[in-house]
C-alpha cells in the first residue's frame, strides 16, 4: 500500500530518494501509513571505573553535571530536540556507583547488566512512535572501543580516539587500556552478552534494552554515534537481524565508527562531522525520518491535485 501511494503522489517515481526507503521502513515497522506524532530522544547517563585509569581529560563528575545542564535545557541536543519538536527524557544510572575498572575485573555483574537492559526497555513506557537513543557518560569512548575490539577483532589502535579531546599521547593511552581490558577477559567474550557485562557499561546495557524493546513493540529506533553503536554492535553480534528497525542517525568523527558500521554492514543517514554524543546525531536524523514520513502521508495525489502525472497528458 505504501508503494502504491508512493506511486500516486505529485513527484517523479524515486525523485525523494532515501525519503521513499524511509517511509516504507516506518510502515514495515508500525503496521501502518507512515506518521510519527510522538517521537522521544531518550539518554541514558553511566559513570565508568576505567576512568582510574586516565582514560579521559575530564573528571566523571562531569557525567553528572551534564545531566543537570540537560534538565535544565542548557545542551545542544535540547536545542536539537526543540528545532524538531522532539520529546526528551533524561536516565541517570546510578552516577554514584561508577561500574567496576574494566583493566581489573567485569564492569557488571549478571544481575546489574540485566536489571539495566531492562530498565532501559521500561524507558519508553510512556509511549513513543520513534525512538532516539543516546547517552553521556565520562570515559564511555573507552568502553565502546573495547566492545568493539572484543565483537570485531584487529587491534585496539584500530578501536581508539581522541574521544572528548585527548591528544596523541592519551589516545595511545586508550589503546593500552583496551588492550589490557580485552586481554583479561578474553576467555569470556565468544557471548556478546558476556562482551557487554564485563566490558561495558550502565548506559550501553540501558540502550541495548531500549532497542530491543523498540523491536518488540514494532517502535522504529534512531540510533546515535560511537557509544549508542557499541549497545547496536552487542545485538547485531548476537543476531544480525536484530537491528532491521533500526537506522543510524549519523557517522561519528571519531575515527572508528565508520569501522563499526561497516563492520555490522551498515550506512549513517547523516556525516556531519559530529561526535558529541547526547543523542545529537540522532535527534538530528530524526527531523529527516519526520519529512519522510509527512511527505508520504501529506502530499496530494496526482489525481487529488488535479496535476497531469502523464507527459502527454498536459
Amino acid at each position: 500500500m505504501v508503494a502504491e501511494r508512493d506511486g500516486q503522489l505529485t513527484k517523479p517515481p524515486g525523485a525523494l530518494g532515501q525519503l521513499e526507503e524511509i517511509a516504507v521502513w516506518l510502515a514495515t515497522w508500525t503496521g501502518r501509513r507512515p506518521q510519527i506524532t510522538r517521537p522521544l530522544v531518550a539518554i541514558f547517563a553511566g559513570n565508568h571505573g576505567v576512568t582510574d585509569q586516565g582514560v579521559s581529560p575530564f573528571p566523571r563528575e562531569v557525567t553528572e553535571q551534564m545531566v543537570a545542564n540537560f534538565s535544565a535545557g542548557g545542551a545542544a541536543i535540547n536545542q536539537i530536540c526543540i528545532a524538531h519538536d522532539l520529546g526528551l527524557k533524561v536516565f541517570d544510572l546510578a552516577l554514584e556507583v561508577p561500574t567496576a575498572d574494566i583493566t581489573l575485573e567485569a564492569a557488571m555483574d549478571e544481575r546489574t547488566c540485566a536489571a539495566t537492559m531492562a530498565f532501559g526497555m521500561e524507558a519508553i513506557a510512556g509511549g513513543t512512535d520513534l525512538l532516539c537513543i543516546g547517552e553521556m557518560g565520562i570515559g564511555n569512548t573507552t568502553i565502546a572501543s573495547a566492545i568493539f575490539h572484543a565483537l570485531f577483532g584487529g587491534t585496539a589502535a584500530d578501536w581508539v580516539g581522541p574521544g572528548t579531546g585527548h591528544d596523541e599521547k592519551g589516545v595511545a593511552l586508550k589503546a593500552d587500556v583496551v588492550t589490557r581490558a580485552v586481554a583479561l577477559h578474553g576467555d569470556h567474550l565468544r557471548d556478546p552478552l558476556e562482551v557487554l557485562r564485563r566490558l561495558g557499561g550502565r548506559e550501553i546495557a540501558a540502550m541495548a534494552g531500549a532497542i530491543l524493546a523498540g523491536r518488540a513493540q514494532r517502535i522504529p529506533v534512531i540510533i546515535d554515534g560511537f557509544v549508542a553503536s557499541a549497545a547496536a554492535a552487542v545485538l547485531h553480534a548476537a543476531d544480525p537481524n536484530a537491528l532491521d528497525h533500526c537506522l543510524f542517525g549519523h557517522v561519528s568523527a571519531e575515527p572508528a565508527h565508520r569501522r563499526a558500521l561497516e563492520a555490522m554492514g551498515k550506512t549513517a543517514l547523516l556525516d556531519l562531522n559530529m561526535r558529541l554524543g547526547e543523542g545529537t546525531g540522532a535527534a538530528l536524523a530524526a527531523g529527516i525520518v519526520k519529512a519522510a514520513a509527512l511527505c508520504h502521508s501529506g502530499m496530494a495525489t496526482f489525481e487529488e491535485a488535479a496535476v497531469s502525472n502523464r507527459p502527454d497528458e498536459a
